[in-house]
């Protein structure tokens, strides 16, 4: 198994995999390719993938890092978008997606790794438990007119 960061060819791929997590809100590939393009302005956003043996994409997620005044000017980290193929699911491959995802963050100097996951996630979350992550505060949202 290789994590790297993805490039635009794995695109396609990646939309497939977001669209298990989301099927309601699949974005085409264009608007994808467009979208790609502004988050490759981003100081640091980016998406990564895991390869199997043959060099087939089966996860993804993505890390953002974000500068901060707070925290003596240290840096957090968001990781998000984490999906592994239904067909690879219990081999360890989100453990391995959010170990790297937490190396990653530490190489970027940042104090915390955040993540936000759909309630209905309870597999999801005992992974994330497991790794050491803590439930902390409440989460609230709001959608936004477009």
């Amino acid at each position: 198994m290789v994590i790297r960061e993805a490039v635009t060819q794995d695109l396609g791929r990646i939309l497939d995999l977001l669209k298990e997590l989301d099927s309601e809100s699949y974005i085409s590939f264009e608007e994808a390719k467009h979208i790609w393009y502004k988050m490759e302005q981003y100081s640091y956003y980016k998406f990564f993938v895991a390869l199997d043996d043959h060099k087939y994409v089966v996860g993804v997620f993505s890390l953002l890092v974000a500068e901060n005044l707070g925290h003596s000017g240290s840096p957090f980290a968001v990781v998000g978008n984490v999906v592994v193929d239904k067909d690879y699911r219990h081999r360890g491959i989100g453990t391995m997606i959010m170990k790297r995802a937490m190396e990653l963050a530490m190489e970027k100097g940042c104090y915390k790794l955040t993540l936000s996951s759909n309630i209905k996630r309870e597999e999801a979350h005992d992974l994330y438990r497991k790794l050491g992550f803590q439930e902390h505060g409440l989460s609230f949202y709001i959608e936004l007119p477009r």
